[in-house]
């Protein structure tokens, strides 16, 4: 028996409905599968609902910060304290100068952030090291 090996999945969590078909095509093009959300709410949601054991498996989040309804910093901070193991597979972007990041931020503390705008180069490479 032959078992199917299954694309990798990344939500892609941003309000901009540009910068979601410009990821959604990079990803689709590196052969994983996309869902897409355009708020922090509808994110939780969807990663609340997934799986790490069945097809509802998210792999990789990328994540802007700045979003309406809930933010980027509560999604991680929703997934602290609900998926930990998730928070370890999130990649957060934004427009804001990481150099600048209050202490304490998850600007500041989470190890995989980066900052628009960015090199897919750099972005391929921080995936490849989150998602082997």
């Amino acid at each position: 028996m032959v078992l199917e090996r299954q694309l990798p999945r990344v939500l892609i969590v941003d309000d901009e409905p540009g910068i979601r078909f410009a990821l959604k095509r990079w990803f689709e093009r590196q052969h994983w599968t996309v869902s897409e959300a355009s708020d922090g709410q509808t994110a939780i949601t969807e990663l609340l609902a997934s799986d790490d054991a069945s097809d509802s498996r998210v792999d990789l989040v990328i994540c802007d910060l700045h979003l309406p309804v809930v933010s980027g910093e509560d999604v991680l901070r929703t997934l602290q304290s609900s998926r930990p193991a998730l928070v370890a597979r999130v990649i957060l972007f934004t427009g804001d100068a990481v150099s600048d990041a209050i202490p304490g931020t998850a600007l500041a503390s989470h190890p995989h952030v980066l900052q628009k705008p960015f090199e897919l180069a750099t972005l391929k490479a921080l995936v490849a090291s989150i998602v082997p």
